[in-house]
């Protein structure tokens, strides 16, 4: 009799749980029909393609169709493993991308930062206005401004040096200047636009703890170093593990755009090599195999600093 009480009372309890959120429901609905447009974003554009991941596994002919094409396993990605391109493209990728989070992940904390110490708030908001701008601009645009700024010939970099007595340079054919060129222009555009995050953080610690700090007598730099950072800790810490997934999905437009044939063995990552792979020769199979390889690795990543970072700091994403 006991039991049968204590199950009916569970059931009881849920049936007036689903009622209370029905109503939630039912009193809140705008809110939930403006959450219904990402969220059938998100399943159309991301999680009903997953469905043609298994060609990567398969000898896709388009005439077939997915379920119609001859299965064949791991033939696609041993074929890139044992293939002479695998050394060279994850070389590229882990150099670049390491390098890019290297330079370009404390950036735009320091520009955070020091916009938050600005006394002016229109020097500041001057400041972000001019940071952020070179977000907006497109991939193809700022790619002609590096070309023309490098050019050979008649770049501006080139005809400084010319005028300095040196010889010109050809930048984008350099390798290891294609990669400075491409972190760097990386980081000139986004630093602004990354540090936002960073702006809202510090402009949430409470005023007092700043107050508590002059009086005590500490410097701007102490109270950078002991109140501005360990606030916003917490944040960069989700932002780099976020950084972390994404190790190995570096954009592959601009490198694309920027590609010529005598910097190529630096230049090409996964991402070109995919493209061309699939879009240029119609290696389909292939190329999924290489990008679902890429977005494996990805994925350990992002799972290994999570788990790291929630044992050391106790912040993670899950």
């Amino acid at each position: 009799m006991t039991s049968y009480r204590q199950f009916s009372s569970r059931g009881l309890a849920k049936r007036s749980a689903l009622r209370s959120n029905l109503r939630i429901i039912r009193r809140r609905w705008q809110m939930y029909v403006m959450f219904l447009v990402p969220f059938l974003w998100v399943l159309v554009f991301n999680y009903v393609p997953m469905y043609g991941v298994q060609i990567a596994f398969k000898d896709f002919i388009a005439s077939n169709g997915i379920s119609g094409s001859r299965w064949t396993g791991l033939e696609n990605l041993n074929r890139f493993v044992t293939s002479y391109m695998f050394r060279r493209v994850m070389v590229n990728t882990l150099v670049i991308s390491f390098y890019q989070l290297l330079v370009g992940f404390p950036i735009p904390i320091i520009l955070a930062v020091l916009i938050n110490e600005c006394a002016s708030r229109r020097f500041a908001r001057t400041v972000q206005m001019i940071s952020y701008a070179p977000h907006f601009i497109t991939t193809v645009v700022i790619v002609a401004i590096i070309e023309k700024m490098f050019d050979y010939y008649n770049g501006v970099i080139n005809t400084i040096i010319q005028a300095l007595g040196g010889n010109s340079i050809y930048f984008l054919g350099e390798g290891s200047l294609f990669r400075h060129i491409y972190v760097l222009s990386n980081v000139w555009q986004n630093m602004g636009y990354n540090s936002i995050i960073y702006v809202a953080a510090l402009s949430a610690i409470d005023p007092a703890l700043e107050e508590a700090a002059t009086i005590d007598g500490a410097t701007r730099f102490q109270k950078i170093r002991h109140i501005d950072i360990p606030s916003i800790f917490p944040t960069i810490v989700i932002m780099l593990i976020l950084r972390m997934g994404q190790i190995m999905s570096v954009g592959y437009e601009k490198i694309y755009l920027m590609q010529n044939t005598i910097n190529l063995n630096y230049s090409e990552i996964i991402s070109t090599y995919v493209y061309k792979q699939g879009i240029q020769q119609t290696q389909y199979s292939f190329s999924t195999a290489v990008g679902l390889f890429n977005s494996v690795i990805n994925l350990l990543l992002i799972a290994t600093v999570n788990q790291i970072a929630r044992r050391v700091g106790e912040t993670s994403l899950w």
